[in-house]
């Protein structure tokens, strides 16, 4: 009976992790802004928690065990490459879009600007930001999975937000509403 029950515990962990994937990828791109590095980011991740998985004692608790292994692998690849690329020098993230209708424009433009916010934001408070605002973790569970006291996790939160407003505002257009008229030549 002992082995049956292991391998439904297996094949729930093994879809649990597929599930969650996305949301890794959507976190490890927030914090590197690069998709490739993302990608190795997760894939690592979901190798150590595969072979971790022995560890993992409560299902329950997968997605915060998951980022914080993802926040390890984060810090490790960050402290391997020190130098890294500064975030001026980026191509306006690789986001353009070629042919969109007026409307789906404006709020492209909003999304880059938000993103090119949030990207010059110090890492420590990037982090916090993405963790409680993008994937919704209470600040516990992003103290648990940064390895860092609440404290600290509020702290960083209101200073990331207060610093995030004062970036938004910066990044907006000057006037938001202009429209360029042509005239024919007679």
């Amino acid at each position: 009976m002992k082995i049956l029950s292991l391998f439904c515990h297996v094949d729930d962990f093994q879809e649990k992790l597929e599930k969650i994937r996305p949301k890794l990828y959507r976190v490890a791109f927030s914090w590197s802004h690069n998709a490739a590095l993302a990608d190795d980011l997760v894939q690592e991740t979901l190798i150590k928690a595969l072979k971790n998985g022995g560890q993992l004692r409560d299902l329950e608790r997968l997605n915060g065990w998951l980022f914080s292994i993802l926040a390890n692998c984060w810090r490790d690849h960050f402290r391997q490459y020190r130098e890294m690329e500064d975030i001026d020098e980026l191509e306006d993230f690789h986001c353009v879009n070629e042919s969109t209708p007026e409307n789906d424009h404006s709020q492209s433009q909003i999304v880059i600007r938000v993103w090119a916010a949030v990207a010059k934001l110090p890492m420590g408070q990037r982090q916090v930001l993405t963790l409680v605002d993008l994937e919704e973790f209470s600040y516990i569970e992003v103290a648990t999975i940064l390895d860092i006291p609440i404290g600290t996790v509020m702290s960083r939160l209101c200073r990331a937000r207060q610093a995030l407003k004062t970036l938004l505002i910066e990044l907006a257009p000057e006037h938001s509403a202009q429209v360029s008229h042509i005239r024919r030549a007679v």
